[in-house]
């Protein structure tokens, strides 16, 4: 059955710093394979050198940054959108100084996050990380 997911009344997911995720799909569909939401940084924050195990596509939708893809720095601006294989290490750092916001869109409905730091994986939904 279709229905309006309020943005508003979804639960954000704390990533430290500041740094909040909201999911625009808390429960998928039957026969769904993606997951979306957009996740907030104040200026100045980043979230660590990670990659996934699907398929990932973000757009910025507000203020300006940094993409880190294949070890290269990109800037990215409004509307900007990167596409991310699977395993390919990559960040978002907020150079601006006002919040960007960023939509994202996994190829999957069960996604997790691997640290190149430290090569631990967790659930892409696991409060502060």
């Amino acid at each position: 059955m279709a229905h309006l997911i309020v943005f508003g009344d979804q639960e954000p997911v704390a990533r430290g710093d500041g740094i909040e995720s909201i999911r625009l799909t808390p429960e998928p569909l039957d026969g769904q394979h993606f997951v979306m939401g957009i996740t907030s940084f104040p200026p100045g924050t980043s979230i660590p050198l990670h990659s996934h195990n699907t398929i990932e596509q973000v757009t910025v939708i507000e203020g300006s940054g940094i993409a880190l893809l294949n070890g290269e720095e990109r800037p990215a601006v409004p509307y900007d959108t990167t596409q991310i294989p699977p395993g390919e290490f990559h960040r978002f750092i907020n150079t601006g100084d006002t919040r960007m916001r960023i939509l994202w869109v996994y190829g999957s409905t069960d996604v997790t996050r691997t640290f190149a730091e430290t090569g631990e994986t967790v659930q892409q939904f696991a409060q502060n990380r």
